[in-house]
């Protein structure tokens, strides 16, 4: 089979497309036909190691799994023996972090837990689109931030992946959302759900006297004393995603922050969970949220794709079409 490998560290240059062994699944495993993939930060950290920190799960010296791709969406073509609900033929997606991620490729083992059923109505390129991304924007307003019907929520990258889809399930749970976002994706975010946009190359909310009940920083940057000006006397900011020195200041001094006063500051542990991705399925097929993306780019195309996502301007998601949908 084909697939994106890589065996050093670096920039997208280290990736290259080759015929490597099809996988075959253990006992708790599926094998999954891959049909659409999606991008993620968390993707090009892994490549370049960078944080550091990344080579505590992806190798200290080198790469321990050498294809990349968490999020993938694709049809099961065999089973482990100890496979009880899913089978050949199901149509599935899921978030494959856990498992030692393969998503850029055209085949992939999984365990069972980290697919489900894909809805009917959406193409896999939309069902790849979703997993890492949308159960980020879950947790980061259900668990994190406690969000509740009535409240104000500001969601800053409100036009990224995780962003896009925190937009959309903050409206679904009966918030009064602002999004931030460039001048470009201003109609975006209005057509995904967004009460309030603010363009952030015009004005700075950390500064227009507004106060949010919750915040969720998923991109850009502000100092983490400008999000606290920003929260009501009891709110919550959460961040999910952004510069280094964003995740620095909310890891580091967000829980010095909290513990002296009411207002609460942070960031998101996210990992792989079968029933948030349920959750986020069940969502999709109501039509409560979609996928917004962005650009396709084919299987041999990754490096290119991944130069364009680093450069921090996509517009929701980048996928990767491994089979397009008029061959599925």
């Amino acid at each position: 089979m084909k697939a994106i490998v890589y065996t050093k560290y670096g920039s997208p240059d280290v990736l290259e497309l080759r015929e490597v062994e099809k996988p075959v699944p253990k006992n708790d495993e599926v094998l999954v036909k891959v049909f659409a993939s999606s991008l993620n930060a968390l993707d090009w950290h892994l490549l370049r190691a960078d944080p550091f920190l990344a080579r505590l799960y992806a190798g200290l010296l080198k790469p321990k799994y050498s294809i990349l791709g968490a999020d993938v969406a694709g049809r099961v073509e065999a089973i482990g023996k100890g496979v009880k609900e899913l089978k050949p033929g199901d149509d599935v997606f899921g978030d494959i972090f856990a498992c030692g991620l393969g998503g850029f490729a055209e085949y992939v083992c999984a365990r069972e837990q980290a697919v489900v059923l894909k809805p009917a109505k959406i193409s896999f390129e939309q069902a790849a689109a979703a997993p890492v991304a949308a159960v980020t924007a879950l947790r980061a307003l259900r668990d994190k931030g406690r969000i509740r019907s009535g409240q104000k929520v500001l969601i800053n990258g409100a036009s990224g992946g995780v962003g896009a889809f925190a937009v959309q399930i903050a409206k679904s749970l009966g918030a009064q959302v602002t999004a931030v976002c460039s001048t470009r994706n201003l109609d975006m975010v209005r057509s995904i759900g967004a009460d309030h946009v603010i363009d952030y190359t015009q004005e700075d909310f950390t500064r227009n006297g507004q106060r949010y009940d919750l915040i969720i920083g998923a991109n850009g940057f502000h100092p983490i004393l400008h999000y606290k000006r920003a929260l009501s006397p009891s709110g919550i900011y959460v961040m999910t995603g952004g510069s280094g020195a964003q995740m620095f200041q909310a890891i580091l001094l967000g829980p010095l922050i909290s513990i002296t006063g009411r207002k609460k500051m942070g960031g998101l542990s996210s990992k792989p969970s079968q029933k948030d991705l349920i959750h986020i399925k069940e969502l999709l097929e109501a039509g409560k949220i979609t996928s917004v993306i962005d650009k396709r780019y084919p299987l041999g195309e990754v490096p290119e794709a991944l130069r364009y996502l680093e450069e921090g301007h996509a517009r929701g998601k980048v996928v990767i079409t491994v089979v397009p949908e008029n061959k599925t």
